[in-house]
């Protein structure tokens, strides 16, 4: 993957966020390991999405004017700081930044899977739901608990704009939510697209793979 900022350069970069945001003079150091540990985790991802601005002649990219870029690498940084080192306050702080900055809220402890795409989420919230590869995610989405239990979802999940998926749902494998569909403890099997909302919602085939929407590349191209 090439970088629009070396590992170095990208560290003293979100440090200066860190500070300029949060200016409590408490922010920990951020180490350029965590920092080359998230970027490895982000070229992974970035690798298998074929889309504008993930990829281009030269492979995957990563670009931190990018806000869906920077988004999901501030949650990786987070979620690495936390994992490796620890971390919680920096990861904390690095939770904070991204809301400040992508009005995303998604905390570095929520397991997201190792491939996944946020598309300009501003207003979106992510829980501690059960991912899988494939995710999408659009602004103003909700994903969350009803009561103490988070959705479940398969391998390929597509959340359009506005459309929350909430409790005891288990979600199959290549399934769409179409713009403001809610769902509420209710099972979705496998090649559906969800539309309208509980309890009046429909469950229709869906017959576009999601990888092949997003994270496969174009007829000819090759991985």
């Amino acid at each position: 993957m090439h970088s629009s900022l070396d590992e170095r350069a990208l560290t003293a970069y979100v440090s200066r966020l860190l500070d300029s945001h949060l200016p409590d003079g408490r922010t920990p150091p951020l180490a350029q390991r965590m920092v080359a540990q998230a970027l490895e985790r982000v070229a992974h991802c970035h690798s298998r999405i074929h889309r504008k601005y993930f990829q281009d002649e030269r492979g995957a990219r990563f670009d931190h004017l990018n806000g869906d870029h920077m988004a999901a690498f501030l949650w990786f940084l987070g979620n690495t700081a936390w994992k490796e080192s620890g971390a919680e306050d920096l990861a904390t702080r690095l939770f904070y930044l991204n809301k400040i900055m992508h009005g995303l809220d998604l905390f570095y402890s929520v397991p997201m899977p190792d491939i996944f795409i946020l598309v300009h989420p501003v207003g979106t919230v992510i829980g501690k739901a059960n991912f899988n590869d494939y995710l999408v995610v659009y602004q103003s989405c909700t994903v969350g608990a009803d009561t103490d239990i988070y959705p479940r979802f398969g391998k390929g999940a597509i959340l359009y704009s506005g459309s929350s998926v909430l409790g005891d749902c288990q979600v199959g494998d290549n399934v769409v939510f179409a713009a403001n569909a809610l769902l509420i403890d209710t099972p979705v099997p496998s090649d559906t697209v969800v539309v309208g909302q509980y309890p009046t919602q429909r469950l229709l085939p869906n017959h576009r793979p999601v990888r092949s929407r997003c994270f496969e590349p174009p007829a000819g191209r090759g991985e």
